[in-house]
């Protein structure tokens, strides 16, 4: 295991639709405010708090579910999915 806690082995991918996020700063209360707020967008399991070095920072890891998602994400992701898709598209001549 190296300083920040990594095993040095890939990671698991997550189960469908679940994302794994990883915050780390600094300041412990800014990764808290970042982690509440993707709560209110998505399911989320409890984050898991560990250190970030010596200097007091943090990181938190937790799991959210992307089919479980308030209506502004939904509406945003939607809208984000489908200007990919536009943007991926041959254009016509």
């Amino acid at each position: 295991m190296n300083e920040q806690g990594d095993t040095g082995r890939s990671p698991e991918l997550p189960s469908a639709a679940h994302a794994e996020v990883r915050i780390v700063s600094a300041d412990p209360e800014a990764a808290r405010r970042v982690a509440e707020i993707l709560r209110r967008c998505f399911a989320a399991t409890e984050a898991r708090s560990y250190p970030a070095g010596t200097d007091g920072g943090t990181r938190l890891h937790f799991t959210v579910d992307t089919t479980r998602m308030a209506e502004p994400v939904r509406s945003w992701l939607l809208t984000s999915q489908s200007s990919r898709d536009n943007r991926t598209q041959p254009d016509e001549i």
